[in-house]
């Protein structure tokens, strides 16, 4: 008989699964970019229809995330980050964003959705100062992420931990608290958390998400400011604190009029 076991590479690169909606190319298509499916545009489209401006909040998360890494890889002289849930490749990268300013600034990227794997070629790119890498590995699995991203990442060095749209995506908080603590607890003193979700501040957005829940695919969990601000537990926290993430040290922004993103984001840092 034939073997017909998986060969490594169709093991190191799983099946893309076009028929259900996945966050990643939802967010994808919201940021306007073309790596999705015409099921992810329909999942897209019907959030789009109840929360109009979800679509300038995405917007809002990837400018919020742009100057946190600017400042940390700027002024508090960061040089490792460690970006999980990082999505599919858009502009201005975590890496692009950060080796503009040091460009000895090393990343590691952690995703778990198959079409990222599948374009990791377009995060692995770096200059020849700096490195970047990509794992693909689950937020769950925390001492995977943490012994894998070792290869490229000093741990005894202050590394940036960017949890941005991602915790959302755990249906319990404490799970997700706990998920926090440990990546944060394996970080040496100096090292910081960038942290983005949405928030339940808004009745039509709890009402839509609670609808696009309600399909079982691509599921987020909206929590409330106070929630957001319990990641930041035992850290410094830079001003001005935890705030929607469009007025956490802004900018001008492609956000027009946008000035209450229904998602609140902060950075501490580890004493």
């Amino acid at each position: 008989m034939a073997d017909v076991s998986p060969t490594p590479e169709q093991r190191a690169f799983p099946q893309i699964d076009t028929t259900v909606p996945h966050s990643a190319r939802i967010w994808n298509y919201w940021l306007g970019g073309k790596d999705y499916y015409e099921v992810d545009k329909a999942a897209g489209d019907q959030f789009a229809a109840g929360f109009p401006a979800i679509a300038a909040t995405a917007r809002a998360f990837r400018e919020f995330l742009g100057r946190a890494i600017r400042h940390l890889a700027g002024e508090a002289g960061v040089r490792q980050f460690l970006d999980i849930g990082t999505g599919l490749p858009t502009a201005d990268n975590t890496h692009e964003i950060a080796q503009r300013v040091a460009p000895e600034s090393r990343i590691v990227y952690v995703d778990n959705d198959p079409l990222v794997l599948a374009h990791a070629r377009a995060l692995l790119t770096s200059t020849p100062e700096g490195a970047t890498d990509y794992l693909h590995a689950d937020l769950h699995d925390t001492p995977a992420i943490l012994r894998d991203a070792a290869g490229t990442l000093d741990f005894t060095r202050p590394v940036a931990l960017i949890l941005s749209g991602i915790l959302g995506h755990l249906p319990d908080y404490e799970e997700a608290r706990s998920i926090v603590k440990r990546l944060v607890d394996a970080l040496p003193s100096g090292s910081y958390l960038v942290v983005c979700d949405g928030t339940d501040t808004d009745e039509t957005l709890r009402e839509t998400q609670e609808h696009h829940n309600e399909g079982g695919a691509s599921m987020y969990h909206l929590r409330s400011p106070e929630q957001i601000a319990g990641f930041f537990d035992g850290l410094e926290l830079l001003e001005p604190g935890v705030v929607p993430c469009s007025r956490w040290r802004p900018e001008t922004s492609t956000t027009g009029t946008l000035t209450e993103a229904h998602a609140y984001s902060g950075v501490g840092r580890k004493p």
